[in-house]
């Protein structure tokens, strides 16, 4: 089956949902999705029709990279014990660690996606998500 119609349902919700400059390439076995949202919660409707298809995000045949910079949110502060608390691409522990926020540091809230994890953008610009239990809201 080819990746595009494999992930259709999710090509078709960014489509809908207003993703700008929408791109979509398939390379190396691996489909690229990359674009612009207007809020977390697109972001986060888009990774749900993800691990829908794919679930736990175990078949590494997909690339979602939808920038929700633009969004607004609420300020968090990071409350690890001491170490820095790693942002992910996605919402599980299997996703790549993109990005790290220190401890202490503050952060912006994009959206929540579920009780377990939070998109958010630290103050650098680095955006993904973390584990909401390390997050205490201003």
């Amino acid at each position: 089956m080819a990746l595009q119609d494999k992930y259709s349902e999710l090509i078709e919700a960014a489509k809908s949902r207003g993703v700008d400059n929408l791109q979509v390439r398939e390379q190396g076995n691996v489909l690229y999705i990359d674009g612009k949202a207007d809020g977390g919660d697109v972001k986060d409707e888009l990774w749900n029709i993800y691990n829908k298809i794919d679930p736990d995000f175990r078949a590494g045949d997909l690339v979602l990279n939808i920038d929700a910079s633009a969004a607004a949110g609420t300020k968090a502060k990071v409350i690890t014990e001491s170490s820095n608390l790693n942002i992910r691409k996605g919402p599980g522990t299997d996703q790549p660690i993109i990005g790290k926020a220190p401890h202490g540091a503050n952060v912006t809230v994009i959206s929540k996606p579920n009780d377990q994890w939070s998109l958010i953008r630290t103050d650098s610009g680095d955006e993904g998500y973390v584990y909401t239990q390390y997050l205490e809201h201003a």
